[in-house]
């Protein structure tokens, strides 16, 4: 009997540990935002976020609307008439989770894919393209950089190259004499990649300090940035080494003091969001695209089909479609008046003209 007694209990606590493996697999990782205006509500909750829909909670908390309805509950309304004028995304590779300041929000990230914020961008470049619009999309450990609008001239002498990031890290102002590197060493490589992603976080701060004018602008700025450089600390010596936890803390509090500089840089208007991602799901394809915006080579289409047209064609054909309709029908009306008109009495010419050769 207490054999028999026990299978089902036995079975059940298997079945409970099996459904929080999956749960910690898939919501192991950890959607945070660190600083974000009145007018962008982010509810304290547990809701896990998609990790496809992430760019979607950007668009909509800078007042950019999507194909795709979104019903994650973390998000709120907010004020519709006063919007972020920037948005910052920092994604971290090799850890699902940081210990930030209890200030902050976090939501788990159900299913982790690979994502990216182009649509966001191209929203900002379409909308915005007359005025001064600052897009950067930078990820140094894999050399990719995208810059729109003021950001070529703003982050000109930023470094983007893994022999760039090196040389600024030896510099007399670079972020070596200030930080306490701890079990980190200056002689390691894997060391010098985590703390030069550091130093660039440290350089856009003090760049756009000097450009303060582009951030009390009416256009929307948008930052993109990916640091791997834990998850190499993290290949290197271990998750469980000294190493590991001290990179840890000092990108914990680097982060801190980044969101703080751009919160303060925007004046208290700006969302500054970290994505803290043990491992993509699935590798992210794409295309790189230069610091000069390259136009990208179109695909070939094999079998001729049509472009797929976007939610704004129905709009667009119904206000072509009648305006065509109304001026064609005023020129019917304009054409049947004139032929139907009575020169000696509908035109002002011909009757001054009469009264003229009277008087004469």
């Amino acid at each position: 009997m207490g054999r028999r007694g026990g299978a089902p209990w036995s079975l059940e606590v298997a079945v409970l540990l099996l459904t929080s493996a999956c749960f910690v697999g898939v919501c192991g990782d950890e959607f945070s935002v660190l600083r974000s205006p009145q007018s962008v509500v982010f509810r304290d909750g547990s809701w896990p976020i998609p990790g496809e829909r992430i760019p979607d909670v950007a668009a909509l908390s800078m007042g950019f609307s999507v194909e795709d309805d979104l019903s994650w509950p973390g998000l709120a309304v907010g004020d519709l008439f006063h919007r972020p004028r920037a948005t910052v995304l920092v994604t971290v590779k090799g850890v699902d989770k940081l210990a930030l300041p209890v200030k902050g929000i976090s939501y788990p990230i159900e299913n982790a894919v690979p994502f990216s914020l182009d649509s966001v961008a191209n929203a900002i470049h379409t909308l915005f393209s007359e005025e001064t619009p600052v897009v950067l999309q930078l990820a140094p450990s894999e050399e990719r950089v995208y810059m729109v609008g003021k950001a070529n001239s703003v982050f000109e002498d930023l470094s983007v190259t893994l022999r760039q990031l090196r040389n600024r890290l030896f510099q007399d102002n670079s972020i070596l004499s200030s930080l306490p590197l701890n079990s980190l060493s200056r002689n390691n490589e894997v060391d010098l990649l985590f703390l030069s992603e550091l130093q660039v976080l440290h350089d856009i701060a003090s760049l756009l300090s000097r450009h303060k004018h582009l951030a009390k602008d009416h256009s929307p700025d948008l930052y993109s940035l990916e640091l791997a450089g834990l998850e190499e600390v993290g290949k290197r010596y271990g998750e469980d080494s000294q190493q590991f936890k001290d990179a840890s803390q000092i990108l914990v509090d680097s982060l801190q003091k980044f969101a703080d500089e751009m919160f303060n840089l925007y004046s208290g208007n700006a969302v500054v969001e970290v994505v803290a991602v043990k491992a993509f799901n699935s590798p992210l394809t794409r295309k790189t695209r230069s610091i000069l915006q390259s136009s990208e080579s179109k695909t070939e289409n094999p079998y001729n089909l049509a472009y797929p047209y976007n939610y704004n064609y129905s709009v667009i054909f119904n206000i072509i479609l009648w305006m065509m309709i109304g001026l064609a029908l005023a020129v019917i009306v304009i054409s049947y008046n004139l032929w139907n008109m009575d020169p000696g009495y509908d035109s002002i010419i011909y009757r001054m003209t009469n009264q003229k050769i009277r008087m004469d």
